[in-house]
């Protein structure tokens, strides 16, 4: 693993936040394609275009990638984790439980990850960064209760965040392990277990309502979740994904995850901004912390 400087912390704040920036607009464009068509629809799509994408880069010469030599075992246990298990997970729960619900238990992933960094790397966090991310968490949960504290009691619903959460976390320290790989590998890899096992349950659902037709031309003829797809395949999943791993290779699980509660300040801007969704003080007072917690978990660096 290599040491950790200043220049590695600053490329690497600069590729979190730049990676929770475009999951916090992601938001916008999910609400957008899951109104014209199933979730499924919207991760198949989402995963193939960005696979597509990213193999055009690496064909033109744009990007690079060599895996001559090299175990893959690594990379596809990175790719179960996420995109896999944790978009199940993600999707699953969130459909069976509330808004709020569900955000309280994904916001919890830095604190999973922090557990998870020191159990499986041995990596200690200091106590600055344990600080930040409790005081993030804390940030993010006052945010998400104050959009509402509908309840579900949906047991199904939070075993699938729980499945989420931890998938996250495995995620985030098993890309850290991966110390052979370029970021783009990582990122190339996961793209394609993201566009295999998406598109088949995409398919399976389609065929199972006599859809797959309009599922194929689904793209073409519906502008909106053109637009949505477009965006979470080339912004949310290329780029995005390439910036989370860039980060965590950069300057580890532990610094990387106290930025997460980012992309809860991005989304709440996006929704008033863009959806006119109500906002009220208690949002704002969240969002200011969350901004403290990632201040204090990062302002100074030790080597």
């Amino acid at each position: 693993m290599k040491k950790v400087n200043k220049r590695s912390v600053t490329l690497g704040s600069l590729a979190a936040i730049g990676c929770e920036g475009l999951y916090g607009l992601s938001y916008i464009f999910t609400k957008q394609g899951t109104d014209q068509a199933s979730v499924l629809a919207l991760l198949g799509w989402r995963f193939l275009v960005a696979f597509i994408v990213m193999s055009a880069l690496i064909v033109v010469g744009i990007v690079h990638i060599d895996l001559r030599g090299k175990s893959l075992k690594p990379l596809l246990l990175v790719s179960l984790f996420n995109p896999v298990l944790y978009f199940v997970g993600e999707t699953a729960g969130i459909s069976h439980t509330s808004a709020s619900e569900s955000g309280v238990f994904l916001a919890c992933i830095p604190v999973v990850s922090l557990l998870a960094s020191t159990w499986i790397l041995k990596k200690r966090p200091s106590r600055q960064q344990v600080v930040g991310i409790l005081i993030t968490l804390v940030g993010v949960i006052l945010t998400v209760i104050a959009a509402g504290t509908q309840t579900s009691l949906s047991i199904i619903g939070y075993a699938f965040l729980l499945l989420a959460v931890g998938t996250y976390a495995l995620y985030s320290v098993f890309v850290e392990k991966a110390a052979a790989y370029t970021g783009i590998e990582i990122t190339y890899l996961m793209l394609a277990a993201g566009a295999l096992v998406f598109s088949v349950l995409a398919l399976v659902e389609a065929a199972g309502k006599g859809e797959v037709g309009t599922l194929l031309s689904l793209p073409m003829v519906n502008g909106k979740f053109l637009e949505a797809v477009l965006y979470q395949g080339i912004g949310s999943s290329v780029i995005a994904l390439f910036l989370s791993n860039f980060a965590i290779a950069e300057m580890g699980v532990n610094r990387t995850s106290s930025f997460i509660g980012i992309s809860t300040v991005v989304s709440i801007i996006a929704g008033i901004l863009v959806l006119g969704e109500q906002f009220n003080g208690y949002q704002l007072l969240g969002a200011v912390v969350i901004i403290l917690g990632v201040y204090i978990a990062n302002k100074t660096i030790k080597l």
